[in-house]
């Protein structure tokens, strides 16, 4: 029997936070090529395949922060939705913010899922 692999690209500018995901990703049962962009503006260059990610596959998940350099989360989440093509990539925010504007905005952007980042390892696994 053949696993796929789950491309997954994580938009988070937090090292601690990467490190993280990457350590939860490790001790999971699923095959996970993770990718990591730490601005919003990096993260719609790769989705887009432009400039240093041209040979970028695009991802079959996205992990989103909102709270990011340049653009940010809500920005991109609205981009991606809005393209024919990307729209179609399940995009899950993950964020420390717990605010109920965050979450409502970010359904209303069309996020299929809204996770709140926790603050230790064994819940955030």
């Amino acid at each position: 029997m053949t696993h796929k692999t789950v491309d997954v690209l994580l938009v988070e500018d937090s090292a601690a936070d990467i490190d993280l995901v990457r350590e939860a990703i490790e001790g999971g049962k699923l095959l996970i090529n993770l990718n990591v962009v730490r601005d919003g503006e990096e993260a719609m260059d790769y989705l887009r395949g432009q400039g240093k990610f041209k040979n970028a596959k695009p991802p079959d998940l996205v992990l989103l922060d909102l709270n990011l350099p340049k653009k940010d989360g809500r920005e991109v989440l609205r981009e991606l939705k809005a393209d024919p093509v990307l729209s179609l990539i399940p995009i899950v925010v993950l964020t420390t913010s717990s605010a109920e504007e965050d979450i409502l905005k970010s359904y209303q952007l069309h996020a299929n899922a809204y996770i709140e980042k926790p603050v230790d390892f064994v819940s955030f696994i």
